[in-house]
């Protein structure tokens, strides 16, 4: 049986946890600064964890994971 291959688009979106959570940084920081207030800016750039009823799907594409 072969190795099943990694889902490159998955691999640069997200990053498994030590615990097994998913990580993945928030949308919404690529352009149109100006608009937003400087709060919203901040808070956008903190990453954030993936829902646990999409987790299990996500895995799937990170075979690593």
């Amino acid at each position: 049986m072969p190795k099943m291959k990694t889902n490159r688009a998955a691999a640069k979106r997200f990053k498994i946890t030590g615990g097994g959570h998913v990580r993945r940084s928030k949308g919404g920081l690529q352009h149109g600064m100006i608009s937003k207030n400087r709060k919203r800016c901040r808070r956008l750039r903190k990453n954030d964890m993936v829902d646990h009823t999409m987790e299990r799907r996500i895995k799937t594409l990170l075979p690593y994971g």
